[in-house]
């Protein structure tokens, strides 16, 4: 599966970041702008302790997803 990110149309409050998937079954995901950059420093966290190993992006980004998610939910 291949994974596009690209900016969604903004609201005024927020910025938002759309995923693209290529599978036409799945929807886009419209996430807030300070959650993706959390995500996105948890998975490139997760990529410098795994030894900066390429090919891992997605499941970085998978994992960190998850962390973030429960980080979030645990607070609530």
């Amino acid at each position: 599966m291949t994974v596009a990110i690209q900016p969604a149309q903004a609201s005024e409050k927020e910025t938002t970041r759309t995923l693209i998937y290529t599978r036409p079954e799945q929807r886009a995901i419209e996430l807030p702008e300070s959650m993706w950059q959390r995500i996105a420093a948890k998975a490139h966290a997760l990529y410098e302790e795994r030894g900066r190993r390429e090919g891992y992006a997605l499941q970085d980004w998978l994992d960190a997803e998850y962390i973030v998610n429960n980080e979030i939910y645990e607070t609530h």
